[in-house]
């Protein structure tokens, strides 16, 4: 799938004020084996516990993006290498963390894009809280589930719907 470059959407959306387009601020860092991803919002809301990130990956991805709302947490990883594998083998597009990510390596040979604020070791506990398929916030910026979502080197911009192509 060929990916609309952030740049030129930028450009189309510049004078957009109706909230339909948003940019994200540019703190994410690029983990994943692909450099780039689109696709429509699947939405996670976890703090400190991957359990719903865990049900998510395992679940048929149908070319859509994971976006984690972690809250921005630096204290423990989100997503590591087994959860990236998960992902890629079940074909969701990308994942969005605003959080940690951790098993660097695994990440950047897995066939996924990933976009995360930070590498962090430690692991997250399973306590099996979380919220899903709700509208969250990422960095201060709304994202719905089925919004679309496009990554690529220079940057994260989110959409009502596809762009046109």
């Amino acid at each position: 799938m060929s990916i609309e470059s952030t740049c030129d959407l930028c450009d189309v959306h510049k004078n957009d004020t109706s909230g339909d387009f948003r940019v994200l601020p540019p703190v994410f860092k690029a983990f994943g084996g692909l450099p780039g991803f689109a696709g429509p919002a699947s939405t996670v809301k976890c703090h400190e516990d991957n359990s719903s990130v865990k049900a998510a990956v395992e679940s048929p991805g149908q070319g859509r993006v994971l976006v984690v709302d972690g809250g921005g947490s630096l204290r423990h990883a989100l997503v590591g290498g087994n959860l990236a594998a998960a992902a890629a083998r079940n074909g969701w597009a990308g994942l969005l963390v605003d959080g940690c990510v951790r098993d660097v390596a695994e990440l950047s040979a897995t066939a996924i894009g990933i976009r995360a604020l930070a590498l962090m070791p430690l692991p997250t506990a399973r306590r099996h809280v979380g919220q899903v398929d709700l509208p969250v916030q990422v960095q201060g910026v709304c994202v719905r589930p089925g919004d679309w979502v496009v990554a690529d080197a220079d940057g994260i911009v989110v959409m009502k719907s596809a762009p046109a192509a």
